[in-house]
């Protein structure tokens, strides 16, 4: 494996374990104000990010390369209101995205197809989670600020339900 890609891959493991805290620290902030269904939201949410750690594991592993387990940031975030934790995931799976695209531009510069190939899925994944982010901006932005329509929103959230990620429900 080109040196570059396994580097961007074994920092990336680290990258998702941090993302994995910072939505646990997201679902901190909504269960201390209340709102536990948007706490179960990121909870999933960050559920799926220890998952996306251990794919990129898995991939090391499977091409015999050795994993460099890294130290984890603690996140630093404080919230005004119900908003902003939302705003930031966006701008968060932003900056994942760009990680993502540096990693495969990389793969793509070393002529690793099989690189290419596994981060696919990621591609498709981010643009996935980006929506979704973006779909919960303009919920809370529609509905957030009537109680009722608080209420009803984090229902909804309260009915997401986590499931494993393809590339890990085959083992």
């Amino acid at each position: 494996m080109d040196a570059k890609v396994y580097e961007l891959i074994n920092d990336q493991i680290n990258k998702e374990l941090y993302s994995a805290y910072l939505y646990l620290a997201f679902a901190d902030y909504y269960e201390e104000e209340g709102l536990s269904g948007y706490a179960n939201y990121f909870e999933i949410q960050a559920a799926e990010e220890r998952d996306h750690a251990l794919i990129f594991r898995k991939y090391l592993h499977e091409n015999g390369e050795k994993v460099r387990l890294l130290a984890i940031d603690q996140p630093e975030v404080t919230f005004a209101n119900f908003l902003e934790p939302l705003e930031a995931a966006m701008e968060h799976e932003q900056y994942v995205t760009s990680l993502i695209h540096d990693i495969y531009a990389a793969a793509l510069e070393a002529h690793d197809y099989r690189a290419q190939k596994f981060l696919g899925w990621f591609i498709d994944e981010q643009m996935e989670e980006e929506d979704n982010a973006d779909t919960m901006i303009t919920n809370m932005k529609l509905f957030g600020g009537d109680p009722k329509g608080l209420y009803d929103l984090d229902r909804e959230c309260a009915a997401r339900v986590y499931s494993t990620p393809s590339p890990l429900a085959a083992e």
